[in-house]
């Protein structure tokens, strides 16, 4: 039985990698200041673990929860490009500050290895489709530009300190437990929310932008295997399924899941955000034997059952 640390462990993403770690036998301590997260999302789980409320831009504060710790799962950050915008100094205090406190107090703890939450934003606007770790990051907005400056951290640490750190690339992550009335979370949840209340869907732009959506148990199984993958180390690995869809096609696929004929309404393009985005996950099967087990429809699909009993009565609300 190993110890994990889990940064924002109360969060969507950690969440389920706190319940995967748990129904495989292991100990499990989360580290989570709740601005974005909730103890709702470990229930169940709360008595099984050891759970501090705490700021990663803290270093004195959550050094003591690195003791003993075998591995540093590390998801806390401000997730989303457009508060990144609207705020860039508190996203990089968090996002790049935290950060060098994780994996400094992760040194010091002589933990064994921090698999660090990348983003495949820093991939920018390039028009070379598929998305290859080789390509050079273009970050356009301050977030792309914290997820790729706590990449080469987690680089730097690996070759200077010697902390094995490892950088997987998340593409767009959807499923259950995504906070769909955050105003920076994913598009897909917002859609979702919308179907079930009967209200148009709004989108940012024509439509026509493309994401390479990813269910959450993948992104789990990808960063488990990361703890422990030989090779890993220091080497950025895109988490994705390796195939897009635009969200004009979302909204056909959603639907056919609900049985309607909705019309989005479509608005402004964002600032900072992408046209089209797509992994290449080659290197995650190389070096982590990774293979995408739940496929987009079939995710949506969990997904929106999820929402229906999670919302219940308020379903149908206006």
């Amino acid at each position: 039985m190993s110890i994990y640390l889990v940064t924002g462990g109360a969060g969507f993403i950690g969440s389920h990698v706190v319940e995967e770690l748990l129904a495989r036998g292991e100990r499990v301590r989360v580290l989570d200041d709740l601005s974005s997260g909730s103890k709702e999302n470990l229930a169940g789980a709360l008595d099984r673990i050891e759970f501090a409320e705490a700021d990663i831009r803290d270093l004195d504060r959550i050094r003591p929860l690195f003791s003993g710790a075998d591995y540093v799962i590390h998801l806390a950050a401000r997730s989303s490009v457009v508060l990144s915008v609207e705020d860039p100094v508190t996203s990089t205090a968090v996002n790049i500050g935290g950060t060098v406190n994780v994996l400094v107090a992760a040194r010091d703890a002589r933990v064994r290895r921090v698999v660090f939450a990348d983003s495949a934003a820093v991939y920018g606007d390039n028009p070379e489709l598929p998305r290859v770790e080789t390509q050079e990051p273009q970050p356009l907005s301050p977030y792309a530009l914290t997820k790729l400056t706590g990449e080469y951290y987690c680089r730097i640490f690996t070759s200077v300190f010697e902390l094995e750190a490892v950088p997987l690339r998340f593409f767009n992550i959807f499923g259950p437990r995504q906070n769909p009335h955050s105003p920076y979370t994913g598009v897909l949840s917002k859609f979702i929310v919308a179907y079930l209340q009967n209200r148009t869907p709004v989108i940012f732009g024509d439509g026509e932008q493309s994401r390479d959506f990813t269910y959450v148990a993948n992104v789990v199984d990808a960063v488990l295997r990361a703890c422990t993958a030989p090779s890993a180390p220091g080497q950025a690995i895109n988490v994705g399924v390796g195939a897009s869809f635009t969200l004009n096609q979302v909204i056909a696929i959603l639907n056919r899941i609900f049985e309607k004929d909705i019309r989005p309404r479509y608005d402004a393009p964002r600032a900072g955000d992408v046209r089209h985005s797509r992994a290449d996950v080659g290197r995650a099967r190389q070096l982590l034997g990774y293979e995408p087990i739940v496929g987009f429809e079939e995710g949506l699909r969990r997904t929106v059952a999820w929402y229906q009993g999670a919302l219940g009565g308020k379903a149908g609300a206006a």
